[in-house]
C-alpha cells in the first residue's frame, strides 16, 4: 500500500516519491504535503496556505495540511456527481458488501489506527483503541441496510390499487468532522451515506488529517468505485465551498454551538438537508443514595476522559443533600492520582489538549472561575512530569460553582469539572433544564422513582442512569437537543437511514385482470 508524498526542494519545487501509510504517519518530518482525495486519486492541492500538523504531547510536526478552496471542493463534488449514477444503481446487497469490507479492514487494522489517533489528537492509546472500536460499531449497523433501507406497503387503498413507499438516495453528502473523535466522527455518516446509494466528500479537521487519509486509503484497498468517497482537506474556504455547492444535497457538522448554526442557517438556506451536531454542558447529577465508589469512578472518567474533549463529558457535576459529603473527598483524591501524560504510556490517564490556544483557553476559564469565587479543589494547570512542548492540563475541579459564573454558562471542552451543590432532586432538574444546550445528563441513584422523574422532566437527549457518558449505542440515535442539535433526523441509529434516503410514494393499477393480451410483453403465450 503506497501513498503520495510531496517533498520541497531546496529549489522549492515539488517531487514526488513513495512511502508507505505506516511510514508517511510516523515519519518525523515537516516537508511532507498531505494530498487530497478526489475520482479515486490523489491530487495535490492548489492550496491557498498550509497548516502543520502537529502531535499535541510534543509539538512535532507530523504533516502539512493544505488550505483547499472552491476549485477542490467542486472537483471533488463533480467526482461524486459522475460516480453517483453507476453506485446508486448497484443493488443494496452489493453496497453492503462494500460496507462488510470495510468493516473488516478496520479490525485489521486498529492498532495501526489508534496510534494514528493518538498521535495527532493526543488521547491515550486505550481510548484510541475504543474510539476504533465504537467506529467499528457503527459500520456494522450501517450493514443491516437491506433491512432498513425497506419501504412499506397498502394493498388495496381503493379498488384495484396498491401504494408503496419506497426510499432512494438523496444525492451527493458531505460531512465536517471535528478533532476529538477524528476515525469515529466520519464513520457516523460515511459508511450511511453510501451504503444507501449516496456518494460522498469528506472535509476533516484540519487539526487532525491523518487518520482520514489512513482510512481513505483503506477505501481503496476494498475497491470502492472511484467517485464514490472523497477527501478535501482545508478550513474555512472549504467549509463555506461545501454549504454553497449546487451538487452537494445534504451536510452533516459536528462541532461548537456557534458554528452548528452557522452551518444549519447556510446549508438549509442553500437547500441542502442538514444535520448539524453543536457544543454541549452536561450535568451529572449525584443523589444521597448513590454507590459512592463506582459513582466517583464513572464521574472521574466521564470529566477527564479524552482531557474533557467531547460533547458527552460531564462537566458539571451536581450533589443532592447529603451526598455532598458523601462524594467530594473521594473525589479529590481519585482525580489527584490521575496521571497527564503523552497519550502512548500506558500509565498515563489522560494526554494533552488539542493546541497551545486550547491549553490557554482553559488556563483562562479556571483562572476565571477562581476570580467568581469557586473554590479551586484540584488544581491541574500545571501538571507534574509531562513532556516538554506538549499542551497539557491536569485534571481539575472546581468546587462551589454558581449558576451565573462563565465556567457553568460556558463550554471549556478541557479536563475541568464544575462542582455544584443543592438540596432536592427539583433544584437539580432545574438547574440542568435552564441551560441552554441538552446534549446528555447522567443521574445517579438506586432510586427507580428518582429515575423516572429525572428521565421523564429532564430536557436532554441522552440520559445516563448510573453511566458517566450517556452516549447512545449506534443502533440508536444519538439525539441532542435544544442549542446541541440544529436539525431534525439525528446521527446514526434509524435516524441516519431517513437522514441519508428520501421517500417516494408509488401509487399503481393495472387494468387487466392477469389475462394474457395485449397488455402483456409475452402477447401469444398461450398458457
Amino acid at each position: 500500500m503506497t501513498t503520495q508524498t510531496n517533498t520541497m526542494t531546496a529549489a522549492g519545487k515539488t517531487s514526488v516519491d513513495k512511502t508507505t501509510i505506516t511510514e508517511a504517519i510516523t515519519e518525523k518530518t515537516a516537508t511532507r504535503i498531505l494530498s487530497n482525495y478526489i475520482g479515486g486519486r490523489w491530487v495535490a492541492a492548489q492550496a491557498s496556505g498550509f497548516l502543520d500538523v502537529t502531535n499535541p504531547a510534543s509539538g512535532e510536526v507530523l504533516a502539512r495540511v493544505p488550505l483547499s478552496g472552491i476549485a477542490e471542493v467542486e472537483g471533488a463534488v463533480a467526482a461524486a456527481s459522475a460516480a453517483l449514477p453507476d453506485w446508486r444503481a448497484r443493488s443494496v446487497g452489493e453496497r453492503t458488501e462494500f460496507i462488510y469490507a470495510l468493516r473488516e479492514k478496520l479490525r485489521q487494522r486498529i492498532d495501526e489506527l489508534a496510534t494514528s489517533v493518538t498521535r495527532e489528537s493526543g488521547k491515550v492509546l486505550s481510548d484510541a483503541r475504543s474510539e476504533i472500536t465504537r467506529a467499528i460499531e457503527v459500520i456494522e449497523v450501517a450493514c443491516a441496510a437491506p433491512m432498513t433501507m425497506q419501504g412499506r406497503i397498502l394493498e388495496g387503498v381503493a379498488r384495484g390499487i396498491n401504494t408503496e413507499t419506497i426510499r432512494q438516495p438523496i444525492g451527493v453528502c458531505a460531512a465536517i468532522t471535528p478533532f476529538n473523535f477524528p476515525a469515529m466522527v466520519p464513520m457516523w455518516f460515511l459508511p450511511f451515506a453510501i451504503v444507501c446509494g449516496n456518494t460522498f466528500v469528506l472535509k476533516p479537521s484540519e487539526q487532525v488529517p491523518l487518520t482520514s487519509e489512513l482510512m481513505f486509503h483503506i477505501f481503496e484497498e476494498i475497491g470502492l468505485p472511484r467517485g464514490v468517497v472523497n477527501l478535501v482537506h482545508g478550513a474555512h474556504d472549504a467549509v463555506n465551498a461545501i454549504l454553497d455547492s449546487p451538487g452537494i444535497r445534504a451536510v452533516s457538522f459536528v462541532g461548537s454551538v456557534n458554528t452548528a448554526k452557522y452551518i444549519y442557517r447556510r446549508a438549509a438556506e442553500n437547500g441542502k438537508r442538514v444535520q448539524a451536531l453543536g457544543g454541549a454542558k452536561n450535568f451529572m447529577v449525584v443523589m444521597p443514595d448513590a454507590v459512592v465508589d463506582k459513582t466517583v469512578a464513572n464521574v472521574l472518567g466521564s470529566a477527564f476522559g479524552n482531557a474533557g474533549q467531547r460533547c458527552m463529558a460531564g462537566s458539571v457535576l451536581v450533589t443532592v443533600g447529603s451526598a455532598q459529603a458523601a462524594i467530594m473527598g473521594k473525589l479529590k483524591e481519585g482525580a489527584e492520582k490521575l496521571i497527564a501524560g503523552d497519550g502512548m504510556n500506558p500509565r498515563v490517564s489522560l494526554g494533552p489538549v488539542i493546541s497551545s490556544a486550547a491549553c490557554e483557553r482553559i488556563h483562562e476559564a479556571i483562572e476565571n472561575g477562581m476570580k467568581e469565587g469557586a473554590e479551586l479543589l484540584v488544581d491541574g494547570r500545571r501538571p507534574a512530569g509531562v513532556p516538554a512542548g506538549g499542551n497539557f492540563v491536569g485534571p481539575t475541579i472546581l468546587n462551589n460553582v454558581k449558576p451565573e459564573m462563565r465556567v457553568c454558562r460556558e463550554e471549556i471542552f478541557g479536563p475541568v469539572l464544575s462542582v455544584m451543590h443543592v438540596d432536592t432532586l427539583e433544584q437539580a432538574i432545574a438547574l440542568v433544564n435552564n441551560d441552554p444546550r441538552g446534549n446528555g445528563t447522567s443521574i445517579f441513584t438506586e432510586n427507580g422513582a428518582a429515575v423516572r422523574e429525572y428521565s421523564r422532566r429532564i430536557e436532554v437527549g441522552m440520559v445516563g442512569v448510573n453511566i458517566g457518558v450517556a452516549a447512545s449505542p449506534a443502533y440508536f440515535p444519538f439525539s441532542g437537543w435544544k442549542d446541541s442539535f440544529f436539525g431534525d433526523l439525528h446521527v446514526h441509529g434509524w435516524d441516519a437511514v431517513e437522514f441519508f434516503t428520501r421517500k417516494k410514494t408509488v401509487t399503481s393499477r393495472y387494468f387487466s385482470a392477469g389475462e394474457t393480451g395485449k397488455f402483456f410483453v409475452e402477447q401469444g403465450d398461450k398458457h
